[in-house]
Formats: C-alpha cells, sequence, structure tokens
C-alpha cells in the first residue's frame, strides 16, 4: 500500500530518533582497560598446619654441684660456640690443676734424662719404662684435674640466643639444676602434617610458604628439608620439616602457622582473575584486537589458581590482550576504547611474579 505524503512524512519522523540512537550507539566506544596474557611461575597449592622449633635447642645445666660466681650473660643474648656462659667456684679445682700440672713437667723431665741415658746405654731400658709409665699418669692426673675445672665453667655448646635464666649469683646449683635455655634460632625449623595422598609430591627441595596469626600481613618462605619415614596409622598423614630463613629471629619456636606448599611449579600463561568472566560450567574473556579494538568473547579452560591470578590452559597465547575493566558492558563484536594497557612488565608485578623473559 502507497502511503500519502503526510503519512510518509510522520513514519519517517517516528522513526529518526531510533536511527540516530543506533547511529550514535555505533559511533561510541565502550572504554576498557586491558592487560596482556603473561608468562608466570605457577605452582599448585597444598595447604598445611605446622609448629616451628628451633634448629637447636638444649637447656643448660650444671654437671656439679657448687655455687655461682660469676654470670656472663643477660637474658635474650646471642652468644657464640664456647663462650662461657657461667662460672662457679673452683679454686681448689685450679690448685690441683696447677699442682698436676708441676708434677707433669718433672716427670716429663726425669722421662727425658732417662731417655737420653738409655740412647747412651747408661742406664737398663726397664728403667725408661718406669719413667715413661709415671710420665702417662702424670698426664692422666692433669687431664682429670682440667676436666673438673672445665666442670665449672658452663659454656655454651653452639652458637645461638639463650633465654631467661634462673640463677643468681651465690646460687648453689647441683646436677640437672636448669640455668637457662639456648636455641638456634636462624634457620628455624616447621613441623607440618599432610595427608598421604600427598606423599609422591613431598619431597626435599620442595618450596613452601608459612604465614602465622602472631605475625599478620609476613610470608616466610623455606624448602622442605626432610620427610618422616612412616605415615601415621590412625591420621593416614605424614610429617615433614622444612627451613625457614630467621635472621630477624622474628619466628619463635612453638608457633602454629599454616603452611603452603608449592608443588608442580611450571611455566603457564596467566591472566588477572578480573578478566575472568565465569557463565555456569564454562569461563569466557574478552579479547581485543588490536587492529580493529573489537572484543572477541572468548571460551578458555582454566588450570590453578592464586590470589588475583587464573592460570589458562587453553584459549589463549602469550601477548593477547584481555578485558580487566569494563567487561559487564563489553558485548561480542562491539569496538572498544582503551584507556589503558599495562605492559607485561605491570601485569607480572601487581601479580606479584617475576618477568620471564
Amino acid at each position: 500500500m502507497r502511503l500519502s505524503t503526510p503519512h510518509a512524512t510522520i513514519l519517517a519522523l517516528l522513526l529518526l530518533p531510533a536511527s540516530l540512537s543506533v547511529v550514535h550507539a555505533q559511533e561510541r566506544a565502550q572504554n576498557v582497560i586491558v592487560a596482556p596474557a603473561v608468562i608466570d611461575r605457577f605452582v599448585d597449592q597444598v595447604e598445611a598446619l605446622g609448629t616451628t622449633f628451633a634448629n637447636e635447642s638444649v637447656t643448660i645445666t650444671a654437671n656439679v654441684s657448687d655455687r655461682v660466681v660469676e654470670i656472663l650473660f643477660e637474658d635474650g643474648q646471642q652468644v657464640e660456640q664456647d663462650q662461657i656462659l657461667v662460672l662457679l667456684r673452683r679454686d681448689e679445682q685450679r690448685a690441683e690443676l696447677e699442682a698436676a700440672e708441676a708434677v707433669l713437667a718433672e716427670r716429663r723431665t726425669a722421662y727425658n734424662r732417662a731417655s737420653e741415658l738409655e740412647r747412651r746405654q747408661y742406664t737398663a731400658t726397664a728403667q725408661l719404662e718406669e719413667r715413661r709409665a709415671a710420665l702417662r699418669q702424670a698426664e692422666a692426673n692433669r687431664d682429670g684435674a682440667k676436666a673438673r675445672l672445665d666442670d665449672r665453667e658452663i659454656r655454651a655448646p653452639f652458637e645461638g640466643v639463650v633465654g631467661l635464666r634462673n640463677i643468681s649469683p651465690g646460687t648453689l646449683v647441683t646436677p640437672g639444676s636448669v640455668i637457662t635455655s639456648l636455641d638456634d634460632l636462624d634457620p628455624i625449623k616447621l613441623d607440618f602434617t599432610v595427608p598421604a595422598a600427598y606423599l609422591a609430591n613431598i619431597q626435599p627441595g620442595l618450596a613452601i610458604v608459612a604465614t602465622t596469626t602472631a605475625l599478620p600481613g609476613k610470608e616466610f618462605r623455606g624448602t622442605v628439608r626432610s620427610v618422616a619415614t612412616q605415615v601415621d596409622r590412625v591420621t593416614r598423614s605424614i610429617t615433614a620439616r622444612a627451613l625457614i630463613a630467621n635472621e630477624d629471629h622474628a619466628l619463635k619456636p612453638g608457633l602454629l602457622m599454616t603452611v603452603r606448599l608449592l608443588k608442580n611449579p611450571r611455566d603457564a600463561i596467566v591472566i588477572p582473575e578480573e578478566a575472568l568472566v565465569p557463565s555456569g560450567t564454562q569461563n569466557f574473556v574478552f579479547v581485543i584486537d588490536r587492529a580493529s579494538n573489537k572484543a572477541e568473547r572468548r571460551e578458555i579452560e582454566t588450570g590453578g589458581r592464586r590470589p588475583g591470578a587464573v592460570e589458562v590452559a587453553s584459549g589463549l597465547k602469550r601477548g593477547e590482550l584481555v578485558v580487566t575493566h569494563g567487561t559487564m558492558q563489553v558485548r561480542d563484536g562491539m569496538t572498544v576504547n582503551i584507556v589503558n594497557e599495562e605492559t607485561p612488565e605491570q601485569t607480572l608485578g601487581r601479580l606479584g611474579a617475576t618477568v620471564v623473559q
């Protein structure tokens, strides 16, 4: 049916706003922020709970009964191996050592004289043997006196940090009396248990990251040192031991820590987590064509995850641009306006990674 001129004019006026809206929408591009798919070192994580222990730990006690004369350490002091910590009364033992050394010097002189005479055949060999036996006895007496004196000098068996002292000058200590503790805190041991199902993955050298509520906001990295030889028959778990560098002694023995085991390390394609658009059981991203600035809705297969980052098992190549901000307004085939494009270094930096060349 042919429309009259007035009707045609009215229809044209009615359609004009709609056509102008379409043209305006086509001209207006959606603002987005994009980031490249990057190659990063990715790992699978297993969580466990563990407890810290000193690398070496000992309770300092006395070997003999006597009074404390001098205390040569302060609470919490760093001490060296063989450093004297406590001196007990030792006047009698020092005198015994001096007497033993005097007898030893006399018998050594007698032995040397007899040895010279025997060489010149002025004395019998039997007499030389008597002098040798007397010399050995004097040496043994000297060693015994020195050991009794050393028992009154309580030393650090290894380098470490002493704890709180439990004695004062003048205290009468006896064998077994606790003087203080000594701990080697660097590195520190972290013992944790994991289900036996992960036994094949828990090997010496495996990297771990540990945190504790006692030190919020800090992460401690270490490596598995050894794995127990037996699986617990009740819990079906196995105990592993990791070593963590602890130069500032921030970690103390007895802390409860959450452990993340970093297993199956690999180089993978990684994108920021905000680029992911889930739909049911599927995952999509909007990939931007550099030439046309058009968005392509593409399905990807994801792998492992960590805070802020997603591993892409398939569907993306290194360097392809994905939309990280503005995904809710972007549609497949839409032209976009890139207001900011992250460099690979920036993307890796905010994902907590290291640039892979």
